[in-house]
């Protein structure tokens, strides 16, 4: 059984290391193995891991069996978006989704942010579990962009929201 809790610093290498399996075997068909290495590395290191654990107004979540980290979430309140949060990352190991991790994960985080009104995410639109993964738990599309996670990727985003509270 999976328990929810605060990450830490010690949790980084293995959340790295599920990050980028995870990434590989949702995106490699995508955007092909060397394009989700380079988005790993960038995005997923254990520096830029680090950057998150430390930064105010977030919570940097793990799925713990004392055994295995099965999955990860990040949310933070939005720097842009007034009385909004915005869901970095919300990743589940392979092996062990549709097991409630993801469920249980982002349960935690909604509840993170109380002067937040609204929740928004950004989601690959030929990621359908995810997708539907998010309209089942309230999100509804708003929009697109062409550059998901950072002004220059080049991977495009269906932009997703939910109210809070």
């Amino acid at each position: 059984m999976f328990f929810v809790r605060t990450a830490s610093e010690r949790d980084l290498v293995k959340v790295s290391a599920l990050l980028g399996e995870t990434w590989h075997a949702t995106y490699d068909s995508l955007y092909g193995a060397d394009k989700v290495a380079e988005l790993t590395a960038k995005w997923h290191s254990v520096p830029a891991l680090k950057i998150r654990l430390a930064r105010k107004n977030a919570e940097f979540v793990v799925a713990d069996n004392g055994k295995d980290i099965g999955g990860m979430g990040y949310a933070a309140m939005s720097e842009t978006l007034k009385k909004g949060a915005v869901l970095h990352q919300l990743y589940v190991h392979p092996r062990f989704q549709r097991q409630g991790i993801g469920r249980d994960m982002f349960a935690e985080l909604e509840t993170c942010f109380p002067d937040a009104e609204f929740m928004q995410l950004e989601v690959e639109p030929q990621n359908h579990p995810a997708i539907s993964f998010y309209e089942a738990h309230g999100f509804v599309k708003i929009g697109e962009t062409t550059n998901c996670g950072d002004g220059q990727s080049g991977i495009p985003a269906i932009i997703m929201e939910k109210p809070l509270g």
